[in-house]
């Protein structure tokens, strides 16, 4: 367990469920959180679930959120990254949101407000309009 704290470049975790999305809950994800903090990891990126804080809350080291839910609009894009960083998140890294999107430059600039700027979905939203 302590090999992953020596000197080095810093682990990063992905406790991802794969196909068996059914177990994208908070009990379960945050296990798998506290248990890749446990065994070295310094950050980790997990999926966007119901109760995402309790994730949060449960893990010991910084917590930067996957994909959530596959959604129709943007703004439902825009209100799952604010509900993540309210609830303890320390940025995204999201990818079909934002590469399938047809003006992913506007996007990123969305996100990156809810991110850095704690923008609301809807000024999100606002933002990604005035930039496609």
């Amino acid at each position: 367990m302590e090999e992953g704290k020596k000197p080095g470049p810093p682990v990063r975790a992905v406790p991802a469920v794969g196909k068996e999305l059914e177990k994208r809950d908070a009990r379960y994800l945050a296990l798998c959180c506290r248990i890749a903090a446990e065994l070295g990891a310094r950050l980790v990126k997990t999926y966007y679930c119901e109760e995402f804080e309790k994730v949060v809350q449960g893990c010991p080291v910084p917590v930067v959120m996957a994909g959530g839910p596959q959604v129709d609009t943007e703004l439902e894009v825009f209100q799952f990254v604010y509900d993540g960083m309210q609830k303890g998140a320390i940025g995204v890294n999201l990818g079909r949101d934002i590469w399938q999107n047809d003006f992913p430059v506007a996007m990123i600039k969305a996100i990156r407000a809810i991110v850095h700027e704690n923008t609301s979905p809807e000024e999100a939203q606002e933002i990604y309009e005035s930039n496609k």
